[in-house]
């Protein structure tokens, strides 16, 4: 059990730091949480702690509403338009509440399980396992996958399972977009589309989490305490990196397997064993 106590502050060489690597890995289905628990551990011997991670992803959750803002906007219009008139009940209507319905799962595992997310699940041993194992999940959605069903043919029973999907990612070393766009292939979803609603999917939980999290990030119980202005700095840069990493990311699934990840996540799931093994990091 991860037993790391909130005894000091954070250095700002670790905000920039872990900041660069929660905007280059929120999006990638590598595992963002996993990735800044072993940096964190790496470089300075003590978890930040779940709470510091909440708030800085506040930051790609804003460069995922940049990007989309066309697409969110007409989605929330659909919504309300077909809210309260019947007859403009059309696709922007359905994805409204597909987005609402597919988010309420991780909400509720987020809020009855918060204690053992920041605390037992951070463990590193879990991390390695689950970058290792999870990355066969990858593989076997690409190969029985079809990838055949355009972004018209979402439906709420895509939601649901991708919602369902999410929820693992509060397990570090799972991956919250790995999840989601692993559960739309398994679904038969093309990649981008499946991409894409992942990021639409990410936005209610993430911003619930990081707003939920404010308070316990300035004095966490588990983890290092941040002051406010390295909140602010931290979340802008996740937010600039994680920018491109969309763009960069949306490009690469046009033409690319998503097993490409599980051939960088199963190495470095190894490499972490070996080095908790050899008690060179501490889980």
């Amino acid at each position: 059990m991860n037993t790391a106590t909130a005894t000091d502050a954070m250095s700002w060489i670790q905000v920039i730091v872990l900041s660069i690597v929660q905007g280059l890995t929120e999006f990638l289905p590598v595992s963002s949480s996993g990735h800044l628990r072993i940096v964190s551990e790496l470089f300075w011997g003590e978890d930040a702690g779940a709470s510091f991670t909440a708030v800085i992803q506040l930051g790609t959750e804003l460069a995922v509403i940049v990007f989309f803002a066309k697409m969110i906007w007409e989605i929330i219009l659909g919504w309300f338009r077909g809210l309260f008139n019947k007859e403009k009940r059309g696709q922007d209507y359905r994805m409204g509440w597909m987005i609402i319905v597919g988010s309420i799962p991780i909400g509720l595992v987020g809020f009855f399980a918060k204690d053992l997310i920041r605390d037992s699940l951070r463990n590193l041993w879990i991390t390695a396992a689950m970058l290792i194992l999870f990355s066969f999940f990858f593989i076997l959605a690409e190969r029985v996958g079809s990838k055949s069903r355009g972004f018209d043919e979402l439906n709420m029973k895509d939601a649901i399972v991708m919602g369902l999907c999410q929820c693992l990612a509060l397990i570090p070393g799972v991956s919250r977009s790995g999840g989601t766009i692993s559960g739309g292939l398994f679904l038969g979803l093309d990649r981008e589309v499946a991409t894409r609603f992942s990021f639409l999917l990410a936005i209610p939980a993430v911003l619930a989490s990081g707003l939920f999290s404010l308070d316990d990030a300035f004095g966490p119980t588990v983890g290092q305490s941040a002051t406010g202005m390295q909140l602010l700095v931290g979340t802008a840069i996740a937010f600039g990196v994680g920018y491109a990493s969309i763009a960069w990311l949306l490009k690469f699934v046009g033409n690319h397997s998503f097993a490409w990840f599980a051939a960088y996540r199963i190495p470095v799931g190894v490499l972490l064993m070996i080095l908790l093994a050899l008690g060179v990091l501490q889980p």
